[in-house]
């Protein structure tokens, strides 16, 4: 099947979901490369709204991450949720690095390509499509509370361990048929 016979198309303002559901307990597989190459994480923070007038998701990454380096690269990246019958899968993805592993073909989803040329998994119930507006490194003295800043203070023990928010313009939104 391609990838129209699988999704329809709807707009950013018709998700269903809730974004706290999607964001804590769905969580999403984060990819970003083409057919050729590609890789994907499982996201564990962000959000979706408005800024500079478009609708966006935005991300945290770690610095290193294999997945960052690639969104960078090619400027785009979907983020796709799945029914709780693939989570095991999901999950798997964020259990080690595409830098140093052929991960990507030890899954058991299906990678498919958007008519845009991203790629996401058939298996997704909801994709979100999008393109790279802005990545930003925030410092210790931009976080207003303690418990921020504490949390910061120990996620940030190396300079690999940084993390980089990333906003993302929301450019197609897809829903399983």
């Amino acid at each position: 099947m391609n990838f129209d016979q699988l999704f329809k198309e709807i707009s950013a303002e018709d998700i269903q979901d809730n974004v706290f559901t999607l964001v804590e307990k769905d969580f999403s597989v984060i990819t970003a490369g083409r057919e050729d190459h590609y890789n994907s994480m499982i996201g564990s923070g962000g959000g979706m709204g408005v800024l500079f007038k478009k609708p966006v998701t935005w991300c945290v990454f770690r610095a290193d991450r294999y997945t960052l380096e690639l969104l960078q690269k090619e400027q785009t990246y979907t983020l796709t949720y799945f029914p709780d019958e693939f989570k095991e899968q999901a999950l798997f993805l964020g259990s080690k690095s595409g830098r140093d592993s052929m991960k990507m073909k030890e899954t058991k989803l299906t990678a498919v390509q958007t008519p845009s040329g991203n790629i996401t998994f058939k298996e997704g119930r909801l994709i979100i499509e999008c393109k790279l507006t802005q990545i930003t490194t925030p410092a210790l003295e931009d976080f207003c509370t303690q418990e921020a800043r504490d949390y910061i203070n120990e996620a940030y023990k190396s300079v690999n361990d940084h993390r980089k928010y990333v906003f993302g313009e929301i450019t197609r939104v897809w829903v399983k048929k």
